[in-house]
């Protein structure tokens, strides 16, 4: 076929002018493999050398001795996952700043961490945040709440772990599924081993290089560009600045989506998610937590708003000139490690150091959730029905860790096929993280609000979004919904010096498609000319329609399913404002929580006697 031999030649030739232009040095693997190094070398001395005690409380909460900045800097390194780094400056690239509102959501996040969720874990002593639900509902909330959370982990580590392992292949040609092999391999290793102490250390030596690094790629990428103007200049010009304030809830990324979906995903992430949850309890009191998370969201909202507006800098750098319609670049999840070697590229170890920050912010993500992931399995569904030893219960955590991690490296070879990586994760965890969101809540606010009421809720909003999700990826696939990127164009490449860009354009034989059909009805990033369809909405409002069905379903069956009289309110199990909308005194509760008659100790004994 003609048409796909032009198509072979053009693909071919850009990716022979792309590796002649992307090459990984000595330095740049030198700096690489003593990154990995360093993470087993942390990994190895807390889970042979360190003289702590081989037991759970010590593999899950450091023997809840942590301090307040390392635990901040480990938060703020899991959730600057790969897909941060590669993803969100895809994301500004193509589709402008408005997902920085996802960003600054962060700001009214840490209040309500400190001020409604955080103080119930603590006031009740709960290691395992999924424990919250059994106590304020029942076992069958935990049980069903921790399901969604195995199987949201089952979704998302292989995407942590392949994200960095696309960068490292795109600039050194190494086969991508080898890479995913023994970097996952040294995660698990570091992660087995030393527990929760090798994970929040490692995290602290990965969150340095990830700052350095993203400062880095910053002011390079403005130098490179003409300066701070230009670059505002030329993001201006493309449409990248423009912040949309419109209310159709079809547009892919506005002002109000953006910052309700960030709201919803960052209480989800750090205040009810066990791999957050279990280091904020690892510290010994409630305000080393609080110091914790000031300094963690001040942390996060730094280093994401530049990684956000890295893509700004990285249209800018392009204008006029995009790899992509060159292609050079298969698709905008590739852009960044293009962009490091174009602008670092001259600088010895440069490039070495920015795929360090990538596969750091990915394996701090992943030992994360590995960690937080095997505390979930074992005393949810492997303690109940074995009996539980120290040693036994570290071997059963240590043996999940290595299967997830065989299990990342196998998920690899599917992630490789989803076209933009963001809108997966945010689309696939859209599922269950605003009902996981929203029964915490409901339980923190709702006192009427029974188990019965809480497991229905849950499978409402589960369900319900469910069907939506489907329903829109089938318009997605019927070509209904069509998220084109912001223009650019390849008219200045001469003029600003792109010439291996330049070079592959004049090797490669693009014909523009024909098509015959009429104008469509289409769903499109920036507006519709379809008559509403809630199935059209943007994959941004997913999580926050997910928190509000639980409310919906459950203030009214609270009212068809109302609570037992006889059950006793406690009111550490709600937040600290609505306790003092109860009636109840903590007097009485201290006394509900007393035997009536305790026999008196040996010592006692002795004393009276």
């Amino acid at each position: 076929m003609p048409g796909s031999a032009a198509s072979a030649t053009m693909v071919n030739s850009a990716a022979t002018y792309e590796m002649e232009m992307l090459k990984f040095s000595i330095t740049d693997y030198s700096i690489f493999l003593f990154l990995l190094s360093v993470s087993a070398a942390i990994g190895l001395y807390f889970g042979l050398y360190s003289k702590s005690r081989n037991t759970t409380d010590e593999y899950l909460r450091g023997g809840k001795k942590m301090q307040a900045l390392p635990i901040a800097i480990s938060l703020v390194s899991s959730q600057l996952s790969g897909v941060s780094i590669m993803s969100i400056p895809a994301e500004s690239y193509t589709f402008g700043l408005n997902y920085i509102f996802g960003v600054l959501a962060m700001l009214p996040t840490v209040p309500i961490l400190i001020h409604i969720i955080v103080p119930v874990f603590y006031d009740n002593n709960v290691v395992n945040c999924y424990e919250y639900l059994e106590m304020r509902f029942n076992k069958g909330t935990r049980r069903f709440v921790t399901l969604t959370f195995i199987m949201s982990q089952f979704l998302m580590l292989p995407v942590y772990m392949f994200i960095p392992s696309l960068a490292f292949s795109q600039v050194t040609g190494v086969n991508i599924h080898l890479i995913n092999i023994i970097v996952s391999s040294i995660c698990v290793f570091y992660t087995m081993l030393g527990g929760i102490k090798a994970v929040v250390w490692t995290d602290v030596v990965q969150g340095g290089v990830m700052l350095v690094s993203v400062i880095m790629v910053a002011v390079l990428g403005i130098m490179g560009t003409g300066g701070l103007a230009t670059v505002l200049d030329y993001a201006s010009e493309g449409g990248r600045m423009d912040i949309d304030f419109r209310l159709d809830p079809r547009i892919r990324s506005t002002i109000w989506n953006c910052f309700s979906s960030g709201l919803i995903l960052w209480t989800g992430k750090i205040g009810v998610d066990q791999s957050c949850v279990q280091r904020i309890v690892s510290l010994p009191s409630f305000q080393e937590a609080r110091k914790s998370l000031v300094v963690a969201g001040f942390g996060f909202i730094i280093i994401m708003s530049l990684t956000c507006f890295t893509g700004i800098i990285m249209f800018a750098h392009f204008f006029g000139c995009d790899p992509m319609l060159a292609g050079l670049v298969s698709k905008p999840d590739k852009m960044m490690p293009f962009f490091i070697q174009d602008i670092m590229g001259n600088l010895p170890g440069m490039p070495g150091l920015f795929i360090s920050c990538v596969f750091s912010a990915s394996l701090s993500s992943l030992s994360a959730n590995l960690n937080s992931l095997a505390g979930v399995v074992y005393f949810d569904y492997i303690k109940p029905h074995i009996r539980h030893t120290e040693a036994r219960a570290n071997g059963c955590m240590k043996l999940v860790v290595v299967a997830m991690g065989v299990y990342c490296i196998v998920g690899g070879i599917i992630v490789q096929h989803f076209n933009s990586i963001l809108q997966t994760m945010w689309t696939v965890t859209g599922i269950n993280t605003g009902a996981v969101v929203g029964v915490f809540l409901l339980g923190m606010f709702v006192p009427r609000v029974n188990g019965k009421v809480a497991v229905t809720s849950i499978i409402f909003s589960v369900l319900a979004m469910l069907w939506l999700i489907i329903k829109a990826q089938i318009n997605i696939k019927a070509g209904l919904i069509k998220y084109e990127v912001l223009p650019n164009s390849l008219d200045q490449c001469e003029a600003r010096g792109f010439h291996a860009i330049l070079a592959a354009i004049n090797h490669t034989t693009t014909t523009p498609a024909i098509t015959t059909d009429g104008p469509r009805k289409v769903t499109t990033a920036f507006g519709s000319n379809r008559e509403f369809s809630i199935f059209d909405i943007s994959f941004y409002w997913y999580k926050m329609i997910g928190a509000i069905l639980i409310f919906v379903c459950a203030v009214p069956l609270s009212y068809i399913w109302p609570p037992d009289k006889n059950d006793k309110l406690n009111p550490k199990l709600y937040s600290p404002f609505v306790r003092q909308l109860l009636n109840v005194s903590e007097a009485e509760v201290e006394l509900e929580e007393v035997p009536l008659k305790e026999p008196p100790s040996k010592e006692g004994r002795q004393e009276n006697a």
